[in-house]
């Protein structure tokens, strides 16, 4: 049943958001208070953090209307589309190599290589078929990235043991053994050596000249195979035969660097997807139990796992209690207990027990999965800078291969130089020339940002975010729900005419049963002091002021502060101390018995244990932090005063986004929420942080998505960005460094060909390498303060 409508099937779905684990459940499904205290706050103070207070309780009737729904603008695969698993790729040029190939493919669309989960998604504008599937992997396989079913194991890519190794680098074991056997051979026969060495050079190129040949048809001319061939060719014509093959072999070995760097840059990703167990105890509802594939899982299925095993999909708890170490999802450490009904997400290890669930998501709509989506579509959305060196990229090879034609022709001609020497610097210029370094720099960076970012509990949607988010100065946050635990405590009881515990007991009798937030905290405070339960006959809730019950011979009504009339009388002395306690932000019920004020509660939501020390990190960092509450003033500055921040008060959702613009028209701003209401915010703001435990609109709007309800993550995240983006600078310079050097040393004569390809493997060795130290990104405290475009006014 949905309890925001009351009826078997949701009128309504998207307003109410039927999922179980949706703060929406809790709306309007209480009869204990007035609809106006459907929002933990909003009785007293108005306060729209709660999303259940924008669902259906915001007026003095059930307000049922749908909200407008906050889409998102998350790129999803076309409906027409293949995909595929992409192996032997080395490096992002390596996808884009592919890209350009495949587009030439009549019937393609467009083709999309996700190089951080090596997928191919192809978008066809034909119907799909058999001959174009079989076009594309022939293609593929041509250009030299064998193409894989999502589905195929991935033990069938690779074979293990030293003939494996042999097929791999095959070509540089041998050229390196013909090599050293050529070197002793020139010892004693020069000329056979020369020989052998010119040989070896050939054989060795004719895999890569056939790769160049194929890139230059497929749309990439000027490819560092290109560029390799014309530079070992060069150098055999000029008989420089012992270079031409010492060339080769560095060439072939910074592929091999580049390819390892790059798996290590791309193995938080490939151990998230290792999570997902291939088989799984299924159990039918005869009580029989059957080893299943993972993919056979369907909502309903019935499954088991045994201690140390991992949960292959979402799924619910049927044991009364278990434990769960979700580290590898959320970076928290300590295993979370669990109870019977609770959500699991896939990818959680079992702790203590053999463990019953049953199956709530789809193939391919797991945590795992959603995660991998999130990963994938960030990397089409790249960052600023990343989009300018990629079309940096595209016109300066070609410019380089010019100002090379120029040095090898100007001096010959013009100044009497030597043919042969200009020709040998000129092919030196060429290969330092070759932007593979710069290129990699930026997406590398990146790529392990992200990973990074994942395996801390943070999901971020792309470079564009990533870099955004590195240069924020001020971070907005929602109240409800995120400043505070979005659960109210009962925190004050007061008595005039009886018993404290006495009186509780009696409002915990009448609120037994219903699922508002407010009376679930009346009675968890009852039990928690061990009052006697007692029972509750002719239990009655009257909207828009509270419930009411005859308790062990007397009759109890628990009614709103501010929703008592005339015929309840309550002395003002009473009235006034009830008063005092809502001034600070609390929501208050006066407790009758007999028609007699007997007492009064009071509830308030917490803040976190870890808020305050959250805004002290980003303060201590020059993060300015602000609150946006539909609180009183005075409410709201106590919390904020508590908290050492500033605030913004009595806002509506609209109110919050005018905030929000109103900060970013000298600022950017970071808008930190969970609710369906905090969505428009998130989207005026720079950028977007999602809460874990928010709504869906909230987390699809948002621009990164916290795992976990932890504030104290964001910090950490802010942290990883301006780490990210130094991570980019310096990638930036060493590639342009390195090669404006020896560009200089190479037209004057001072290095020759090797250092040339040394300089430039090397370099994309160097700033890979340097991008693999944000795996090792650690929880710290922000020490650098964001830096400001020259620009920016």
């Amino acid at each position: 049943m949905c309890h925001s409508c009351h009826s078997v099937k949701c009128q309504n779905p998207v307003q109410h958001n039927t999922k179980p684990e949706s703060k929406l459940d809790t709306c309007c499904a209480s009869t204990s208070l007035s609809e106006s205290s459907c929002s933990t706050t909003e009785t007293t103070d108005g306060d729209t953090d709660d999303p259940a207070s924008q669902g259906c309780c915001s007026s003095k009737s059930c307000n049922s209307q749908p909200q407008e729904a906050v889409t998102s603008d998350e790129p999803k695969p076309p409906e027409n589309s293949l995909q595929w698993r992409v192996t032997k790729m080395d490096c992002p040029s390596c996808a884009n190599k592919l890209e350009k190939a495949l587009k030439g493919i009549s019937g393609v669309e467009s083709a999309q290589v996700r190089f951080a989960t090596e997928k191919l998604i192809v978008s066809l504008n034909q119907a799909d078929s058999d001959t174009l599937k079989a076009t594309i992997e022939a293609k593929a396989a041509k250009t030299g990235f064998p193409l894989l079913s999502l589905t195929e194991s991935k033990s069938t890519e690779t074979e293990s043991g030293w003939l494996a190794t042999f097929k791999k680098d095959g070509l540089l074991i041998s050229l390196i053994a013909v090599m050293a056997f050529a070197a002793l051979l020139s010892q004693w026969l020069p000329e056979a050596g020369s020989a052998l060495f010119t040989l070896a050079t050939v054989l060795g190129l004719m895999p890569i000249v056939k790769k160049a040949i194929t890139l230059g048809r497929s749309g990439s001319p000027f490819s560092i195979e290109t560029l390799m061939s014309i530079a070992a060719f060069g150098a055999l014509y000029l008989g420089e035969t012992v270079e031409a093959a010492m060339v080769l072999v560095l060439f072939l070995i910074g592929e091999r660097l580049e390819g390892y760097a790059s798996a290590k840059a791309r193995a938080g990703i490939q151990a998230l997807m290792a999570l997902v167990p291939e088989s799984v105890t299924r159990v039918h509802e005869d009580g029989t139990k059957e080893m299943v594939s993972v993919s056979s899982l369907q909502p309903g299925h019935a499954i088991e796992i045994a201690p140390g095993g991992r949960l292959p999909a979402d799924a619910t708890l049927k044991n009364d209690i278990a434990g769960f170490d979700m580290s590898a999802l959320t970076g928290e450490s300590i295993p979370v207990e669990k109870q019977k009904g609770d959500k699991v997400l896939a990818g959680s290890l079992a702790v203590d027990r053999l463990v019953s669930l049953e199956v709530v998501s789809k193939q391919g709509e797991s945590a795992i999965d959603r995660i991998l989506n999130l990963i994938e579509d960030a990397e089409s959305r790249r960052a600023p800078v990343e989009r300018f060196i990629d079309r940096f990229s595209r016109w300066y090879t070609p410019l380089m291969i010019v100002l090379a034609a120029l040095v090898v022709v100007i001096p010959p001609m013009m100044f009497g130089e030597s043919w042969d020497t200009w020709i040998y610097r000129g092919l030196a210029l060429l290969l330092i020339a070759c932007p593979c370094a710069l290129v990699i720099s930026t997406p590398a960076a990146m790529t392990s940002g992200l990973a990074t970012a994942a395996r801390h509990g943070a999901l971020i949607k792309g470079g564009a975010a990533l870099e955004a988010l590195s240069k924020v100065e001020w971070v907005a946050f929602d109240k409800t729900g995120t400043l505070t635990e979005g659960k109210p405590v009962v925190t004050n009881v007061l008595s005039w005419e009886s018993d404290k515990n006495v009186l509780l007991a009696q409002a915990a009798a009448v609120e037994q049963g219903s699922r508002h937030p407010l009376a679930k905290a009346v009675i968890e405070a009852a039990n928690e002091k061990g009052l006697a339960k007692l029972s509750a006959a002719n239990v009655l809730a009257t909207a828009g002021k509270g419930i009411s019950g005859d308790v062990g011979g007397v009759h109890v009504e628990v009614l709103a502060l501010d929703k008592l009339d005339e015929k309840y009388e309550i002395s003002a002395e009473r009235q006034k101390a009830a008063q005092e306690i809502a001034d600070q932000g609390k929501t208050v019920a006066i407790v009758f018995v007999d028609g007699v004020a007997s007492g009064a509660l009071a509830w308030r939501d917490e803040l976190r244990t870890t808020a305050k020390a959250t805004v002290n990190e980003l303060n201590n960092a020059g993060v300015r932090s602000v609150m946006l509450t539909g609180d009183n003033p005075h409410a709201a500055a106590g919390l904020a005063g508590s908290l050492n921040m500033e605030f913004r008060a009595g806002l509506m959702p609209e109110g919050k986004v005018d905030a929000i613009r109103e900060i970013a028209l000298k600022h950017r701003v970071a808008m930190v929420g969970d609710g369906i209401n905090d969505a428009p915010a998130m989207k005026s703001a720079t950028i977007g942080i999602a809460m874990g435990g928010g709504t869906d609109v909230a987390l699809e709007t948002a621009d990164i998505a916290l795992s976990q309800n932890r504030i104290e993550q964001i910090p950490t995240v802010i942290a990883l960005s301006r780490a990210t983006m130094r991570n980019v600078r310096q990638n930036v310079a060493l590639a342009v460094g390195l090669k404006a050097v020896f560009l200089v040393t190479s037209v004057l004569g001072y290095t020759g060909l090797w250092v040339a390809v040394l300089a430039d493997s090397g370099a994309t060795a160097i700033v890979t390498l340097n991008a693999l130290r944000l795996l090792r990104f650690k929880n710290r405290v922000i020490e650098e303060k964001p830096q400001k475009d020259p620009d920016e006014k």
